[in-house]
């Protein structure tokens, strides 16, 4: 059972990911028509601002996808990578949670750097512009970002010797937290309390979407907020006080343009 399980979350791990990521999506989108608390605004004007960036990350997520698949079976032939170490292949449920937290520690690590190196922030920035933060916000990455993000998981794949199938699963898994961390919506105070001790949540990712320092550079988690509770970077702001957006790219008109999002990190802002 578990040999099929695993197979068939190896053989169909893209089909599950677009598949989930839709169904997510469109749940989350209406979720937000009837429970959303942060603003009112135009919505499907606000998506549509957004939805062109599926375009622009399609070719790098064809491209790299093809390069994870290569990698995983070269690390496999030759049992290269830390997770190989502990020879933990015949116990699914332990390498998968082995490959999880690795992984999650990946994309904190990856999460920090953009924030701390200019060059990277510069490309970063277009996510966080954005001055309604809602699902829609998810898609919002300039390509050279998607192209950066991607190598870099390649790479962390690569020295971690994660195995295909709980790589696959974890993108799977992370396909739900992130849409449902950028959700117009707020927790309950004492559900977010409890599930924000291990979970990033919409109300804790808010937070990371201040427009202002020192907020900004809080709260990176991907899935698992226990890396900001680790490493001092976790932070809390309470609702009233919440505004999206960069304090450096203050226009809304142009922030309100795809053709100037791809341009902005070349353009000084303000």
């Amino acid at each position: 059972m578990n040999h099929l399980f695993q197979n068939y979350i190896s053989s169909h791990s893209d089909l599950i990911q677009l598949t989930l990521f839709v169904t997510v999506f469109f749940i989350c989108w209406n979720f937000e028509n009837i429970y959303g608390v942060r603003f009112q605004y135009k919505k499907w004007k606000h998506g549509f601002v957004n939805a062109p960036f599926i375009l622009t990350s399609f070719p790098c997520q064809l491209l790299l996808g093809i390069a994870f698949i290569k990698v995983v079976k070269w690390t496999a032939s030759h049992q290269f990578g830390l997770l190989y170490r502990f020879h933990l292949e015949k116990r699914p449920f332990l390498i998968f949670m082995a490959t999880f937290i690795l992984l999650d520690l990946g994309e904190y690590v990856y999460h920090l750097l953009m924030h701390k190196f200019k060059i990277l922030w510069q490309f970063h920035l277009v996510h966080h512009s954005d001055k309604i933060v809602d699902v829609s916000t998810t898609l919002r990455e300039h390509p050279i970002e998607t192209f950066i993000r991607l190598s870099f998981t390649l790479l962390w794949v690569f020295l971690s010797g994660a195995i295909f199938w709980t790589f696959a699963l974890r993108q799977i898994i992370q396909v739900f937290t992130t849409v449902f961390a950028h959700t117009n919506y707020r927790l309950p105070e004492k559900i977010d309390s409890i599930l924000g001790l291990v979970f990033i949540t919409p109300n804790m990712h808010q937070v990371h979407h201040h427009y202002k320092q020192p907020y900004t550079d809080s709260n990176y988690g991907d899935v698992l907020s226990i890396w900001d509770r680790l490493f001092g970077t976790f932070n809390k702001l309470p609702a009233e006080d919440l505004k999206f957006g960069l304090d450096t790219h203050l226009d809304e008109k142009k922030n309100a343009l795809f053709q100037n999002l791809i341009k902005m990190p070349f353009i000084k802002g303000k």
